[in-house]
């Protein structure tokens, strides 16, 4: 599902995981630790929750204008979850790319994979890991934020999402969510310069 890639100037720093092993969470507090670090908004179609913010959160998109984007190459990758369509603006990553600065992903895990095969060496891929597969049940539940179905669709697909962690660069346990941002701390220290970090 991708198109050309080119060639990365800046840092992409991409962490997937299962629904519910805390992601975005963990994204968030990078973010607010590196406030200059920019962030991909990734396209999606499903319904905005109430606290979501368009342009924000994600780009959300009627199907239509998204099955446009993808004729018209404006992605590098996206995919078919649960019924709606995700993916990552090129104009997203580029911004990365003509700035050289790091820019930080919240994406699914193919989504990860799809653009570490873009960018395979400024690519840095970490895959956060729920504790147990019954600790990752209580958090989907405890979010209330998707009926019966979805929850089952959801939990059917987090085998096949922790059978790809193996190919992630780096695989951190969400087992204490401050360690677990401790960790991802160190990989984007490791793996970004200062400049890349700044504004």
């Amino acid at each position: 599902m991708n198109k050309s890639c080119g060639m990365s100037l800046g840092k992409l720093i991409i962490v997937s995981a299962p629904s519910g092993a805390g992601k975005t969470t963990i994204v968030k507090a990078i973010l607010e630790k590196y406030p200059a670090m920019m962030f991909s908004v990734s396209a999606a179609t499903r319904p905005r929750r109430e606290t979501e913010i368009d342009g924000k959160d994600y780009f959300f998109l009627p199907r239509k204008e998204f099955e446009r984007r993808i004729q018209a190459g404006e992605l590098v990758e996206w995919e078919e979850i649960y019924g709606n369509l995700y993916g990552t603006l090129k104009s997203e990553v580029g911004k990365a790319l003509s700035s050289g600065k790091a820019m930080l992903f919240d994406i699914d895990v193919k989504g990860g994979l799809s653009i570490k095969r873009c960018y395979p060496d400024d690519s840095v891929l970490i895959f956060i890991k729920p504790p147990s597969i019954e600790s990752l049940e209580v958090r989907l539940r405890g979010r209330k934020t998707e009926d019966e179905t979805t929850f089952k669709k959801r939990m059917n697909r987090v085998a096949m999402e922790l059978g790809m962690a193996s190919q992630f660069d780096f695989q951190i346990v969400n087992n204490d969510l401050q360690r677990a941002i401790a960790e991802v701390d160190k990989l984007v220290l490791a793996h970004t310069t200062s400049a890349q970090r700044a504004s």
